[in-house]
């Protein structure tokens, strides 16, 4: 067996890696679980929210029990109190594929954290860091807001400001950093360059299908003990996480045990970021002209014929 340098290690024979992306509750966790048993693979998770352990009911992490007996990797690697961190989560889930084509079979990455996805995937260098800076930037976001940082980043790289959400304090401290350190803000941004082959197949469905499954999802969440998790995460220290306790479901909770709103209200604004969340998620991966697009299951009957589509597309890509 040969292998060739680069970030993942990869073998010449290795086959294009298979990323399943889209906005939450899209259906990638179906989708993937097929297209693994279709092409031999093991599934390697992309969603942030799913490194933490026992963020389980709130990121719809899906059970043990039903991952038919796939390998997953890259769920449950952080306690609610530590950062997840971009470069730490490349090296680690590279690694992983790199296994995992040295066993002969399929590697699956799933989620729908934009950055992690491209830090994964594409050529995407990190520059060093500054704790002390770090420290500073993330003080400021709590003190004035994420706001000011987000325009203090708009003033000096206009193209980065408009692919961080304002409230995504994580990557405007980042984005601040690599400025300050380096100054240069190309840094900021990845380019649409695979570090080694990959298909990136993302799930498209219309919001109208997209917005009322999202308020069930909420619905179920909190049936399923949400609250009950969001208490005990609290005790494992899930209010001093920079990351987790910012996480749409958790944060909105921990304003419920505050008592700042009642149930209901939790759950409209749970569903209400989760919606702004699939939007931001969509509008990361569209202007990618490497994805291919297909439409999600409308419907768990629907999933067969989803996961055929997306099985097509890595055929083609194979093929060419």
């Amino acid at each position: 067996m040969t292998t060739r340098s680069g970030p993942t290690a990869a073998r010449d024979d290795a086959p294009a890696i298979v990323a399943v992306v889209g906005a939450t509750a899209t259906g990638k966790s179906a989708v993937s679980l097929d297209l693994a048993g279709a092409l031999d693979g093991e599934i390697v998770n992309a969603d942030s929210m799913q490194f933490y352990r026992g963020m389980d009911i709130g990121t719809a992490k899906l059970p043990l029990g039903e991952r038919r007996g796939i390998p997953h990797h890259q769920l449950d690697t952080l306690d609610v109190h530590e950062d997840a961190s971009v470069a730490r989560f490349q090296a680690e889930a590279r690694a992983d594929i790199a296994a995992i084509h040295a066993r002969g079979r399929r590697a699956i990455v799933v989620g729908g954290s934009g950055l992690y996805l491209r830090a994964l995937l594409d050529v995407f260098e990190f520059p060093g860091t500054d704790p002390a800076l770090r420290a500073a930037l993330e003080a400021r976001a709590d003190a004035e807001g994420p706001g000011a940082l987000h325009r203090e980043l708009a003033a000096v790289d206009p193209e980065a400001a408009a692919k961080i959400p304002p409230q995504n304090v994580k990557r405007l401290v980042r984005a601040l950093e690599i400025i300050a350190l380096t100054g240069s803000t190309r840094s900021s941004l990845p380019r649409h360059a695979y570090a080694a082959p990959a298909v990136t197949i993302a799930l498209d469905l219309a919001y109208e299908v997209l917005d009322p499954r999202i308020g069930a999802r909420v619905d179920a969440m909190w049936e399923q003990g949400l609250v009950d998790e969001v208490r005990g995460l609290e005790a494992r220290g899930l209010r001093e996480g920079v990351t987790a306790r910012r996480a749409v479901g958790y944060a909105e909770t921990l304003r419920h045990l505050d008592g700042e709103l009642d149930a209901e209200e939790t759950r409209e604004l749970i569903a209400q970021h989760t919606r702004r969340l699939a939007r931001k998620q969509a509008q990361w991966f569209r202007p990618d002209p490497r994805v291919r697009w297909i439409g999600a299951p409308v419907d768990p009957d629907d999933v067969a014929r989803a996961s055929a589509d997306a099985l097509a597309q890595v055929r083609a890509a194979d093929a060419a």
